[in-house]
């Protein structure tokens, strides 16, 4: 999980946010990082991030098994044709089954995969370079989306 995390850090205009107590975070978020493109360093009003790392089970996502301890889940935001690679499946029409508490796997996020996110719980020898090939793309295109949003005309 750190080298994850010290791989986006070094993204330029990277805000990774890791909730925890004494923040205004709810203490579910405790223990996760959240990762946007904020090239001034403030956590953006109404965007999401690019990437998440959860480190437990949340009350609607339990099927990854997170709550053992040294078990965690990368979350990427991927544009379509990437999904339809990575899965076999389009976003919104998963149809094959997965064992979304498979570890090293890239797989639809269980909950989120219709909209376009994918997981992977524990990655390792198997994802690794995949993972680290999809954090940059995601964070080139939280940048471009940014970059539209901020264009002077």
């Amino acid at each position: 999980m750190e080298e994850i995390i010290e791989l986006a850090q070094g993204f330029e205009g990277v805000l990774v946010v890791a909730p925890g107590p004494g923040g205004n975070a709810p203490a579910i978020a405790w223990g996760d990082s959240f990762f946007y493109y904020a090239p001034d360093g403030q956590m953006p009003a109404n965007v999401q991030p690019y990437a998440t790392i959860v480190t437990k089970n949340y009350p609607d996502d339990t099927t990854s098994g997170l709550d053992p301890d040294g078990r965690w889940r990368l979350n990427i935001h991927v544009d379509p044709a990437t999904f339809l690679q990575l899965t076999g499946d389009a976003p919104r029409t998963i149809h094959q089954m997965w064992n979304y508490a498979a570890a090293d796997v890239v797989m639809p996020h269980p909950v989120y995969g219709p909209l376009g996110w994918i997981a992977v719980v524990n990655p390792a020898d198997a994802t690794i370079e995949t993972v680290r090939g999809l954090l940059r793309t995601a964070h080139a295109a939280a940048r471009a989306r940014w970059e539209r949003r901020h264009e002077k005309n």
